[in-house]
């Protein structure tokens, strides 16, 4: 395995592999990006774009002599994408993904190849934007952003090394971490969001008069709901993918909004006023975090 790869496979050339190729063609530090995917349009797209410089819907030709795969496809396309692509990995082959939640992936590769190939290191970007697509694509996403990784007792030292590699070449930080403390930090600090942009709006799109509301809606409603314009399927996936953890993260908000909603029936101004004091001292001090 070569530890600084110089011949990539990105399979779903969206928002994120898109990105990466831009990154990785920006830094100079590759020899060929190739895109692999069904719609030969949208890879078409992709070449326009400068995010690849060859396109293919063939995994054979794809794979012939690459040396790291990127998944790139939404987590619940994970498994039908493997079991296309088995027949042509090889054990020399490094393999990562770009999944916001990883137990799902490894489960997914774990039940399609049979085993867990040395080759794998799950990873995933803390990047993005509500929008999709190649056409989205820009080469600064991961500047200074944080990418995790999550090796397993399988992963070779070496597919560990040329992933950790890539990500840094395209301008990020990375880190690594177990597979279950990825999910549950992931749970807690962006699909719990998302869930609650997306239930959100959803509620105020069933109320009669949400054409008014929407006309008096400030600045905090307009930031708060932003994330609630990404796409719906990759989000139905992420929380299916890490159900337990969303589960849980989900329990926990429960109990904390059934606490306010006693302290704003029993008018309780002093316990309203320490949740906002905790949370604001909290926001305050990890503004950076917040706004990486």
């Amino acid at each position: 395995m070569n530890t600084e790869p110089q011949r990539i496979c990105l399979v779903g050339v969206g928002l994120i592999a898109g990105s990466l190729g831009l990154a990785l063609k920006r830094a100079g530090v590759t020899e060929r990006i190739t895109g692999l995917g069904r719609d030969p349009q949208r890879l078409a797209r992709a070449r326009a774009v400068g995010a690849i410089d060859h396109a293919t819907t063939d995994p054979a030709e794809a794979l012939a002599d690459a040396e790291l795969l990127v998944l790139g496809v939404p987590l619940g396309a994970t498994a039908t994408v493997m079991r296309e692509l088995a027949p042509h990995l090889r054990d020399d082959l490094v393999i990562t993904d770009v999944g916001s939640a990883k137990g799902c992936v490894v489960d997914d590769l774990r039940t399609v190849l049979g085993g867990l190939p040395a080759g794998f290191v799950p990873g995933h970007p803390i990047a993005g934007t509500e929008h999709s697509g190649v056409e989205a694509a820009f080469a600064e996403l991961f500047d200074g952003r944080r990418v995790i990784i999550t090796p397993l007792e399988s992963s070779a030292g070496a597919a560990v090394s040329a992933v950790d590699w890539l990500w840094r070449q395209a301008g990020a930080e990375v880190t690594a971490m177990s597979v279950a403390h990825h999910d549950r930090m992931l749970a807690i600090t962006s699909h719990l969001p998302h869930l609650l942009a997306f239930g959100l709006v959803d509620m105020l799109a069933q109320d009669p008069d949400h054409e008014e509301i929407l006309g008096y809606a400030a600045g905090g409603f307009r930031d708060f709901t932003r994330i609630a314009s990404s796409d719906p399927v990759m989000w139905r996936d992420i929380c299916l993918g890490n159900r337990d953890a969303v589960l849980e993260a989900l329990g926990h908000f429960r109990r904390d909004l059934e606490q306010l909603t006693e302290k704003v029936e029993a008018a309780d101004a002093a316990g309203l006023e320490g949740v906002f004091r905790r949370a604001k001292a909290t926001r305050d001090a990890h503004k950076h975090g917040f706004e990486r």
